[in-house]
Formats: C-alpha cells, structure tokens, sequence
C-alpha cells in the first residue's frame, strides 16, 4: 500500500537529538532552539519567531496577544481544521464562519466584509494546500475595521504571495511541523510576529507568563510571573529533530515540486475526460508542494474514487467536514448556507505527498479509473 503520507528522515535527526541531550539543556529555548528561530527570521523577515509544542499552541498565544474576549467575534473560515477556530473559542470569542472560493478552498475575501459587526476582532485567513489567499484585499479590509489579521500559515512554510512570505503579511501567524507537513518535528509549531507592539508580551505568554527570556538575556535581574501564558515552547528535542530537517529544506522542497508537477501535468488529460478539477493556483500566489488534491463533480464519485485506489494499493483521504455544520458549532452557527465549503467537504480528495513517493504508481492508478 502506498501511503497517504510517510515522514521523510534526512539522517541528522537523532544526531542532533543526541547532541540535545548531553548539552545538558534540553527543556526549551536552548541552542537548537535559538537556531530555528534565527533560520526563520533571517530567511523569511519574520519579525519575530518563537517555537511552539504545536501549530494549536501558536494559534492559542495569538488569541491571546490579540486580547480576544468573551462576546468578541473572529472571521475564520469553514473549511479548515478545528485548530484554527478552537483557540478564540476559548477565548469566550464567537467564530463567525466565511465561505470559500467557487474554485479553491481558501476564505473568499469578497465576502469577509459583510461579516463584519462592531463586536469584530481578527480576521484568521487559512492558505489552504500551502497557497496563498488574497492577502492584499483581506489586509485592506483589516486596516479599514482596524482588525487584526493572524495567518493560519500551518501548510504554507516555504510559500509566498506576490513575492512575500506567507506568515511574514499578517499581524500575526503560525506554522506546523506536525509528521504530514514539509519539514516537521513530530509535533511542532511556530508563532511568526510582524507587528512590534506584539513581540514583548509574546515572549512572557511563551515562557509561563514570566519575563524569563529577559532574565537570561540578562535584562533583568529577575523574573517573576507578570501575565498570563502557559507552557508553549517545545522541549530541545523537538527544536533539534527540526533543525535537521531546516538544513534540508531546499532539497525537500525540490522533491515535493517535483512530484507535484508530475501529478499536474500527467492528471489534466484524465481530470478533464471525469469532470474532475485539479488544484487550483493563483497568479499572485506560489505552490510549496504541501500537498496535491483533486476536486470531484459529486460524493459519490469521490467514494468510488477512494475504493478504486485503496484496491490497487494506494491510500487518498479526503480533508475536512465543515465546521459550521460539525456537532460542536453547529446549533451556534447563524445559519448561512457555506455552499462552496460544503462542496470542498463531499468532493475534495487528497493524493498522496511525501519525499519517498513512487508518483508515478499513483498516477497509473488514478488514470485506469
């Protein structure tokens, strides 16, 4: 069977883990940490960057630093993961759900400003499969209600919109390393600041809700517990699993392109003759090769789609359920009809994506349909 996914080891992970470990520091913001931190700030322009137990955890500091409370309202959009709204609804936040786009899953930024209310506090904009949404609209409209913007940038490391790094345009973003992303660390997130007035309060909700990193900076004498937070940061183990995986990150990326042109170039034929659209991109958007997804023309042909694959050894899933219909939300979703999300819910399939992949196996599967 060919896998859905397979994390891809570069041969440096249990080095440095080791490494890790007889440097006697091994509970956090340590050296491999440190590393992490400065790759990403100096690659990408990130402000900021602090590592995160997850890309959850990075979404949770920016409810936090964005001061949501009870009775605020945040735009995110439906078709997404349920840790991209959990965070403000655990600020006592009601999530106000946005449609997609008629032909990809990303927030339609021509309907976000009809949602807003004066009780309105972010806007959480998901680049879905890695590609970016139209950021320039959604921070206009931003500026416009002086809202805050916090990127779910968990699939988009390594991709750009007219030339900007996803997670470097918001005020505030978070990334995953969690196994099915590009490069991971098991679990493993990051919170990415670009906006200044964020970045002091966001090492202290990072570290307890104590000053701790002044202290061992050395621009304290001491530290104390000065405001919220809880336990974000990763151990050493996670931040040195990653840095071995950062140091192959181009080469990834190249692999994971490849595959994916390979899946667009060789499926357009066969997409077409079934009424199947393929992912689609945008002009002002690049493709990182997080993942390939193809769109069906109903449920039932994506059922026989999945069955035809798992009988000749390959494994595809389909993605989310929308979160305005799940059991959780769904009595307190104001009841707008979210058509293109649902559509993206019954029709959408994932293929296969990982560094190892015999694409061209699932390909001959796909076509003999």
């Amino acid at each position: 069977m060919i896998p859905f996914n397979k994390p891809y080891l570069t041969g440096n992970e249990t080095k440095y883990i080791e490494e890790a470990v007889k440097s006697g520091k091994i509970s956090g913001n340590g050296i491999f940490t440190q590393k992490c931190q400065t790759f990403f700030e100096e690659k990408y322009g990130f402000k900021k960057v602090l590592l995160t137990t997850s890309c959850t955890d990075a979404l949770e500091m920016c409810a936090m630093l964005a001061n949501i409370q009870p009775g605020d309202e945040v735009i995110v959009p439906s078709y997404t993961f349920v840790s991209t709204a959990l965070p403000f609804v655990r600020q006592g936040a009601k999530v106000v759900f946005a449609d997609s786009c008629e032909d990809n899953p990303n927030i339609d930024a021509t309907k976000i400003e009809a949602l807003i209310t004066a009780k309105t506090k972010a806007i959480v904009p998901v680049h879905y499969a890695g590609i970016a949404c139209d950021m320039d609209a959604i921070m206009d409209i931003a500026d416009k209600y002086n809202l805050i913007v916090i990127e779910d940038a968990a699939q988009a490391i390594d991709s750009f919109y007219k030339g900007r790094p996803l997670g470097a345009i918001g005020h505030l973003a978070a990334f995953s390393f969690h196994e099915t992303k590009n490069i991971i660390a098991g679990e493993g997130g990051m919170l990415t600041i670009n906006d200044e007035r964020f970045i002091h309060r966001a090492e202290i909700i990072w570290e307890k809700g104590t000053n701790r990193a002044e202290f061992f900076r050395g621009e304290v004498n001491k530290y104390g517990w000065v405001d919220t937070g809880s336990s974000f940061l990763p151990s050493e183990v996670i931040a040195a699993f990653l840095w071995a995986q950062i140091e192959n990150l181009d080469a990834i990326q190249r692999k994971r392109l490849e595959h994916w042109m390979y899946y667009y170039n060789n499926l357009k034929d066969w997409s077409n003759k079934h009424n199947i659209q393929l992912i689609k991109t945008e002009d002002y958007a690049t493709n990182n090769a997080h993942m390939f997804y193809i769109v069906c023309e109903s449920i039932e042909q994506r059922t026989k789609l999945i069955a035809h694959l798992k009988e000749n050894g390959v494994h595809a899933v389909f993605h989310y359920i929308s979160l305005h219909s799940s059991p959780f939300y769904q009595d307190k979703h104001d009841g707008r009809t979210l058509k293109n999300s649902d559509r993206f819910t019954d029709c959408l399939l994932r293929l296969p994506m990982f560094y190892e992949l015999d694409v061209e196996n699932v390909v001959n599967v796909l076509t003999s349909f």
